[in-house]
């Protein structure tokens, strides 16, 4: 079973690097964003309506790339966070999460017996490389591999989030930062001084129990703001924003370059 570098070295303090995908699903996707430098892609399934099939392929075209595929999945039920696993990812993000008891229950649903309720479905499903093996290594493999991201995203969850932050197999608490504006009642206030003070509520509770604060980082500056604040694992960009900006600063450049055709006579 392949392993998984990126949790080791961010519970050993270091950082990981990487980005988000709501929409492009490529089989070569993957690949560019490797080439790029990421370490990781993050994908959306709460927000972009894609499928576990779709999910399925990208994972599969993550082998071989030394590139780490993560996914937010829709909700914290069962049968999300086991079927995400059981298709190849090596670590699930879950939305809304609140309280210790949520934490705990996500915990249980990414590991085997005892740890944990994980069904088995070893040597025929992607996540062992439909593998031959010994169930005891496998099982020890897999709860050693998988990484929990709590999407920590409302005033709740920022009242809870060192009780969150104790919970054994929680690897990285991660800031919602838009939905933390709405749920503070201040949208998009992100220079607000109650932003501010749960976001550094947040990155408390990380450094206090030896978690990993995690970040989606929109541009330049929220890059190394938010590295400044702490913040050790950080997806840069959504490939959307990614495109149309790039593409935008292109067509900005070209209207600068037309001039006038000069006139006969």
């Amino acid at each position: 079973m392949r392993p998984n570098p990126l949790k080791q070295r961010l519970a050993a303090g270091g950082c990981a690097f990487g980005t988000m995908t709501f929409e492009f699903f490529t089989p070569g996707y993957p690949a560019i964003c490797r080439e790029a430098g990421a370490e990781f892609i993050l994908y959306d399934m709460e927000h972009s309506g894609v499928g576990f099939e779709t999910m399925k392929a990208q994972f599969a075209f993550c082998r071989g790339l030394d590139l780490v595929p993560f996914v937010r999945v829709p909700s914290g039920d069962y049968h999300h966070i086991a079927r995400a696993l059981d298709i190849g990812a090596m670590g699930i993000m879950v939305p809304m999460v609140e309280t210790p008891e949520q934490a705990r229950a996500i915990v249980d649903c990414t590991r085997y017996p005892p740890a944990g309720r994980r069904g088995a479905a070893f040597n025929v499903a992607a996540h062992d490389d439909y593998s031959g093996g010994a169930e005891t290594e496998k099982i020890a493999q897999a709860n050693a591999r998988t990484m929990v991201i709590a999407l920590v995203e409302t005033a709740r969850g920022i009242e809870n989030v060192d009780a969150i932050a104790t919970v054994e197999g929680v690897d990285v608490v991660w800031l919602g930062h838009y939905d933390l504006t709405n749920f503070l009642g201040i949208p998009g206030e992100f220079d607000n001084p109650r932003f501010h003070a749960a976001v550094d509520r947040l990155v408390d509770a990380c450094s206090k129990h030896g978690k990993t604060p995690g970040f989606l980082a929109g541009n330049e500056k929220w890059a190394r703001d938010f590295r400044a604040k702490g913040f050790r694992m950080i997806a840069y960009g959504v490939d959307t924003l990614l495109m149309q900006t790039a593409l935008a600063e292109g067509i900005s450049l070209l209207q600068g370059t037309v001039t006038t055709p000069p006139q006969d006579g």
